[in-house]
């Protein structure tokens, strides 16, 4: 049976007005290990600046040899999904200390954090809860919440970003709500800004409100430990709900994890449809994802090199001229206005050897593409300097500085 060939011309004609419009997306080849620097096919070496592996545990000796040894022990993968045969002990002893790291009772692991924030919402709101939503949270939030409002007629509302005040009026404005529902990131990743988290959970004191935070940037990042954003506000242990992912600073393999209590754990694994549907975390990467939480708990020196290299890293990009958002995380977004020139700047820093990614609209809003810098602990001082000196020499050539 021939392929539908009016469809397949129809997605062509899409892709060439992409490239037309100087917006189309390239996909790099890596050939070796993600670290600070890394080989890239028909490029050589180049420094990695675009990489969401913060501590450097994706090639730590410790962490990837966890991850032979649970190939060994357990198999290339699960064959199954959790509820039937899919749970390995791994699971067990991975979930225990996810739990323990985040400051929660129990959590519980998911094939991706996508698969996480997915099946959260549809499965804990029901018709007559309110869920209200920071605007610029993660797209795996705004979906989960389209999909609990088009299962379970829940009622929705955005406030936005950042703004309590918004919040406060969007809770007031839900007071009939059976329950009321507060989801935010913890680290915004395309502004690199931290939730008010102290806030939020006084308005959700104040109207007897849950919340639920995505930590995916900042597990591993933020906090004198790196327990997330909960530890860098003092509030470890007062947040509902934590999401969040071990494919960043947790060993950047793959998969996503929930945390809260025992109860909505256990009504996860009951309910939720990509849990039921999906087969089970692979043990490979359970086992390295453990070996990174054992390797933070043991190093949190390797913390605090990350918040001196983003330090470092902010000072000499100001010096040299740019003006990124301000913040105090490792993501160091530097405004550029349209897609094409976040994406032509994008090309021209990999031609003087740096990788660093730009993002235009539809991830960020129109007029505000960006070239996205993301610190990790594995860089030295070297690279983060020859990184600015390619954007010096970029920004001059672009007329941006």
């Amino acid at each position: 049976m021939a392929l539908n060939t009016g469809f397949t011309r129809a997605l062509e004609g899409q892709i060439e007005q992409l490239k037309r419009d100087r917006v189309y997306k390239r996909l790099n080849h890596l050939e070796s290990p993600q670290s600070a620097r890394v080989k890239m096919e028909g490029r050589g070496e180049v420094v990695i600046l675009s990489s969401n592996n913060y501590l450097g545990l994706c090639d730590e000796p410790a962490v990837v040899e966890a991850g032979i040894e649970g190939l060994r022990r357990y198999g290339a993968g699960t064959g199954s999904v959790r509820f039937i045969c899919g749970t390995f002990t791994i699971h067990r002893e991975l979930e225990r200390g996810l739990a323990r790291f985040v400051g929660t009772p129990a959590s519980l692991s998911y094939v991706s954090a996508w698969n996480a924030n997915e099946a959260l919402t549809p499965t804990i709101v029901e018709e007559g809860d309110f869920v209200v939503s920071d605007a610029l949270n993660h797209a795996s939030i705004i979906d989960s919440v389209r999909l609990a409002k088009a299962i379970t007629k829940c009622t929705t509302a955005v406030f936005k970003h950042g703004d309590m005040d918004d919040l406060r009026a969007k809770l007031e404005g839900a007071k009939g709500a059976r329950r009321k529902l507060i989801w935010t990131d913890g680290v915004f990743s395309m502004e690199g800004s931290i939730a008010r988290l102290p806030d939020i959970l006084e308005l959700a004191r104040r109207h007897d409100a849950i919340v639920v935070m995505d930590d995916s940037h900042a597990t591993g990042v933020l906090g004198r430990t790196g327990r997330g954003t909960a530890e860098h506000f003092g509030v470890l242990g007062e947040v509902d709900v934590i999401t969040s992912t071990l494919g960043k600073a947790l060993g950047g393999a793959a998969g996503g994890f929930i945390a809260g209590s025992e109860a909505l754990c256990d009504m996860m694994t009951q309910r939720s449809r990509p849990q039921l549907f999906s087969n089970a975390l692979p043990p490979t990467v359970a086992a390295s994802a453990l070996a990174a939480v054992e390797f933070i708990e043991a190093h949190p020196e390797r913390v605090e090199k990350l918040r001196e290299n983003a330090r470092y890293f902010r000072e000499q990009i100001i010096e040299a001229g740019f003006t990124p958002l301000a913040g105090e995380t490792p993501i160091v977004p530097i405004i550029v206005g349209e897609t094409a020139a976040a994406i032509q700047m994008s090309d021209m820093l990999l031609d003087e050897g740096v990788f660093v990614t730009g993002f235009g609209f539809p991830v960020v809003p129109q007029g505000q593409a960006r070239v996205r810098c993301q610190l990790s602990a594995a860089h030295s001082k070297d690279d983060l300097d020859e990184a600015v000196r390619a954007f010096r020499k970029v920004g001059k050539k672009l007329k941006i500085v």
